[in-house]
């Protein structure tokens, strides 16, 4: 399948914003020791970055608008947690304009 130049900026904006996201949930809440990401959340992020590059939509609507959801439910409910506290972290620390940034492209 043949993406356009868009849709793979899109989901390289989207894969970095992940992989970051998942980054603060794991120093947030399981502290590990040297900034890398715990079992679990390393985990996490195998299994997200897999369904994003296997995703068959293009262009590529936000998860919780897609009409097909490719993620198991025990993983949707952890990213789910994850995008929750991440983005509030973000907006409490004043990133507003990363966030807009990207939800708003």
């Amino acid at each position: 399948m043949t993406r356009s130049k868009t849709g793979r900026k899109t989901r390289e904006r989207e894969r970095k914003l992940l992989r970051r996201f998942i980054e603060v949930y794991c120093q947030e809440h399981h502290s590990p020791p040297d900034e890398s990401l715990c079992d679990d959340c390393q985990d996490l992020w195998n299994y997200a970055r897999a369904r994003l590059e296997k995703c068959p939509m293009d262009p590529k609507p936000k998860c919780k608008d897609c009409p097909n959801h490719c993620y198991k439910i025990e993983h949707r409910q952890q990213i789910q947690e994850v995008m929750r506290f991440s983005g509030l972290y973000f907006v409490k620390r004043g990133r507003l304009d990363w966030l807009l940034r990207y939800f708003c492209k």
